[in-house]
């Protein structure tokens, strides 16, 4: 089953296998009334409601495709979206709470349609969950109805046009039988699942991992699950660590930009908690570093639980590289071996596969049964982009070094290395050094333009509390990346940077730091920055540099 979580903690809800499937068999008849048959496509922006996933799975049952667009997405991606994948129809939400923050969904799917319009594709048709009110989802006897809400939204309602009738995935394609075996047998392993396991990733379902590992992974394996609509930081930063005591969690799987958020307010919001029913534990979307590594093993996990590092992308539908709980010996933040019938390889820039302990480019010799099968309307595309750098081998686009006992490390994109004075250095690997140093909670290194090196270092870091940026912790955290990497990565400018840039998702918006660094007040679009005030603050404090 699943249990629901919303924004609020007391909105909570139990639904069954077989209530699920009650659902989606209304619903899938909602959309052939639709004219929805095997092959169309449907956009879906919704919030993390249980009716978002009944939508995907009425598609599936269908044969439709599902293109989900992040519900923190602006009208103009959602636009961008529908008209990549060419979708007949969207399904929305009329509107949610995210923390505090109200966001009405249905204004800005209206005006997503309207753009369509006018570049003439108009969508068919748009259904409206009312998540804000009590409507009910679908027709039928046994209708879905969303939960009763803490705090009514007159203002929203009466803003609430009707209109008439009228995949963000990166357009990757992926296909029942191949993604379906793999999530399935992925989750079952990775997580060590059991049938009385309650399971929790705190995904959203808008982006693969949410695809992956809470929608069908879990829902194949006959998994009970949380479903989580809130934000780690609402009402207070134990929230995360409250839902694993309410439902007794026991394996948990969370991205590491969460934990060293949650890592800034220290032990004591954890620690107040008592998480005995824990497990295992995940990381998921980006290279952890050992500092945070370190501290969800000891304080979260409190010494006893094992962490599963999980390297994977939207490309790959499912684990790449991870350890097997009790079974792979841990180091922190390295994502150790490759899973079942994954052949990785370290490549050096002329694609020579290198042996033993090296650093390299991440490629795979060998398919998978979850490999994504194309880019949506562009083939071209997807044989240039994952395959035409190194013929033969699936291209990742990842840097990676493997070491001496055969261990695998993701050191960040390969758009993410430095070229200072000719050497190759990953930002990951300065961001991991900075971390270290018990002032900082997070750390991003950039790229900056330098007359003499050609390329220098960049980096924005944000304190724990308790901690003042000054020049006596800017030359002890130069001191402490010459230790852990050479004098060649030692950085020409390090700021004080009291948030970071990032999506609503939580990914850091790297290209947004490198303008910063530039003082390059073009932007570009930033329809997707959790909050722009952030960028005001970090040009404040930009540091005087030279060119």
């Amino acid at each position: 089953m699943y249990l629901r979580e919303g924004n609020e903690p007391e909105e909570t809800t139990q639904i069954t296998y077989r209530e699920l499937l009650v659902q989606v068999c209304h619903f899938s008849n909602v959309l052939r009334k639709q004219g929805i048959c095997k092959g169309d496509r449907v956009a879906i922006y919704m919030p993390m409601i249980p009716e978002l996933v009944v939508a995907m799975l009425a598609c599936a049952r269908l044969g439709a495709l599902h293109s989900i667009v992040f519900a923190g997405f602006s009208s103009e991606s959602l636009c961008e979206r529908i008209l990549d994948s060419s979708c007949s129809l969207l399904i929305t939400t009329d509107a949610f709470y995210r923390g505090e923050k109200l966001v009405n969904l249905k204004e800005l799917a209206d005006e997503a349609l309207e753009k369509c319009r006018e570049k003439g594709f108009p969508v068919r048709c748009c259904i409206v969950v009312k998540h804000l009110g009590r409507a009910e989802l679908g027709t039928g006897d046994s209708p879905s109805q969303s939960p009763p809400i803490k705090r009514p939204c007159p203002d929203v309602q009466g803003k609430l046009k009707e209109k008439p009738k009228r995949i963000w995935p990166q357009g990757v394609v992926h296909t029942v039988g191949g993604y379906m075996l793999y999530v399935a047998t992925t989750f079952k392993y990775v997580f060590d699942f059991h049938a009385e396991d309650v399971f929790w990733c705190t995904a959203d379902i808008g982006w693969i991992t949410g695809h992956s590992y809470v929608t069908y992974g879990p829902l194949a394996n006959g998994a009970t699950s949380v479903l989580f609509e809130g934000i780690p930081t609402y009402p207070d930063v134990s929230r995360l660590w409250s839902t694993v005591d309410k439902y007794k969690v026991t394996k948990f799987y969370t991205a590491p930009t969460a934990i060293r958020l949650l890592m800034k307010s220290g032990d004591e919001p954890v620690t107040r908690h008592s998480r005995a029913s824990l497990q295992v534990l995940g990381t998921v979307g980006e290279p952890i570093n050992p500092e945070a590594w370190l501290w969800y093993h000891r304080v979260v996990g409190a010494q006893r639980c094992p962490i599963v590092d999980t390297f994977w992308q939207t490309e790959t539908g499912g684990h790449m590289l991870t350890p097997l709980p009790g079974a792979t010996p841990m180091k922190p933040g390295s994502a150790t071996f490759p899973f079942f019938g994954v052949a990785p390889a370290v490549l050096n820039e002329s694609g020579e596969e290198l042996e033993g302990e090296a650093e390299g480019y991440l490629v795979f010799k060998q398919p998978w049964p979850g490999i994504m099968r194309t880019v949506y309307g562009n083939h071209e595309r997807f044989e240039t982009t994952y395959f035409k750098k190194f013929p033969g081998y699936y291209v990742t686009g990842d840097g990676c070094r493997r070491d001496q006992d055969g261990y695998y490390w993701i050191t960040g994109r390969i758009d993410d290395m430095l070229n200072v004075s000719g050497h190759l250095l990953s930002t990951a690997e300065v961001e991991s050094a900075l971390v270290e140093h018990e002032a900082v909670a997070e750390a991003a290194v950039v790229g900056h333009p330098h007359p003499v090196k050609g390329e220098c270092l960049y980096c924005f870091v944000t304190l724990c509390d308790g901690h003042t940026f000054s020049s006596t912790l800017t030359e002890e955290l130069k001191k402490q990346i010459r230790e852990k990497i050479g004098p060649i990565a030692t950085p020409d400018y390090i700021q004080n940077a009291p948030s970071l840039p990032k999506t609503r998702s939580g990914k850091i918006m790297r290209r947004v730091l490198r303008k910063i660094a530039q003082n390059d007040h073009d932007l570009g679009d930033m329809s997707t920055v959790a909050d722009p005030s952030v960028i005001t603050q970090l040009f404040s404090h930009r540091c005087l540099t030279i060119q």
